[in-house]
């Protein structure tokens, strides 16, 4: 009994350690509305979780990525919901652009295919999801950022966050699912 007492004992710690490495990792810039959360250091560098494209009225054209730190993709990785605390999950916006050049290459290259290709172009905006449970008990355990430029966006816009992402509640607030290695 004592074995299990100091083994939740442990769990615990560890799971504390881990929320406070995620917030730790934070940057020292502005912190969004409502949340607290600040642009997390080396996001960049994390990995990848998926890719979207993203396309609607108005024109609109946008590639998406997702990354994951530590945390996260290992949550990925095993299907472990929900996400343990001190997840984080960003999504890097930008404005999808056409490749001329590109195209250019794929029509002589391969002749008859229509073959079309766009990169990243403009950058939009990047969001994050932090888990941590207690903090963000009343949003399902997560906290939520938008940054554009570095700088967070309104209130108005965080307090849409919770609420968009409700119809995943099965899936612990997550859009994102794991692409698959091709």
């Amino acid at each position: 009994m004592k074995r299990m007492a100091f083994g939740l004992l442990g769990i615990g710690a560890l799971a504390a350690a881990l929320a406070t490495a995620a917030v730790s990792e934070q940057s020292d810039g502005e912190a969004s509305p409502i949340y607290g959360i600040k642009l997390p250091q080396g996001y960049r560098d994390w990995r990848l979780i998926s890719v979207k494209q993203l396309t609607g009225a108005g024109g609109l054209k946008q590639l998406r990525a997702q990354l994951g730190n530590d945390i996260a993709i290992a949550a990925f990785r095993e299907g472990k919901l929900p996400f343990p605390d001190g997840a984080i999950i960003a999504a890097l916006h930008w404005n999808e652009a056409s490749s001329d050049a590109d195209n250019k290459v794929l029509a002589e290259g391969f002749p008859g295919a229509g073959l079309q290709s766009s990169f990243a172009g403009t950058a939009m905006n990047v969001q994050f999801m932090v888990k941590d449970s207690k903090k963000y008990a009343a949003s399902g355990g997560w906290g939520y950022a938008d940054f554009t430029n570095g700088k967070p966006g309104s209130e108005a816009l965080h307090e849409k966050c919770f609420p968009c992402h409700q119809p995943v509640k099965d899936r612990d607030y997550v859009f994102t699912r794991y692409a698959p290695t091709p």
